[in-house]
Formats: structure tokens, sequence, C-alpha cells
């Protein structure tokens, strides 16, 4: 079987709180580890996107709605449906890693990154 699911590919969550949110695939465990003992993925997103802005609203306003609150999640290769697209993901990479998810400093850092 051809491995289709690899690092910088576009994908959408199917199921769950993140159910039809673009994700890219930082790392992909087609095996399993002998915590999560399933094929999966580590992904990056978007959880929030930024909202319409119009000329009338204050400087305050207009920063608030331009936020943009990223998240990252390992998910289950059953939950996920890949697009035809990639992306390159050089910088992401290096701050995405699985020991990022055993603690919880570790997960808001590499957020910000």
């Amino acid at each position: 079987m051809v491995k289709f699911l690899k690092p910088g590919k576009v994908a959408i969550i199917l199921s769950g709180r993140f159910a039809g949110k673009k994700v890219v695939i930082v790392k992909n465990v087609d095996d399993g580890t002998k915590e999560r003992q399933y094929a999966h993925a580590i992904v990056a997103g978007i959880e929030r996107y930024p909202l319409k802005v119009t000329k009338r609203m204050s400087q305050k306003r207009i920063a608030k709605r331009s936020r943009i609150k990223p998240f990252i999640k390992v998910i289950n290769y059953k939950h996920l449906m890949p697009t035809r697209y990639t992306f390159e993901l050089e910088d992401i990479k290096q701050n995405v890693n699985p020991e990022c998810f055993k603690e919880h400093t570790q997960r808001v850092a590499a957020k910000k990154a």
C-alpha cells in the first residue's frame, strides 16, 4: 500500500472537537507507538480563524478580531481526510515533536512558535 499521509500534506479532521478544520501533517506514525497503538499523525492547524473587519471598527476591536488561535494534536488516521494540497513546513517541524505532548508547558510553547 502506498503511504500518502506524509509530512506537509494538508488534511481535514472528520470527527471530534476540531471536525471540519484544516490541518497540516507534521509527523506521521504508521505502526503506532507504545502509548498509542494505532496509526496516527501529529497535526497543526487553526482553531479560530480571523473574523471580518470593517473600516468603522476601532483599532482594539480590529486587533481582537484579527487574532488566530493555533492548535497541535495527535489524531488517528481514521479521522483524517487528506486533500491534494501540500505545505512547506520547515519552521513548524522544528518546534512540534512527540515530546511536546508530555507536558502542557511544552505544548503551549510549541503553539506559539
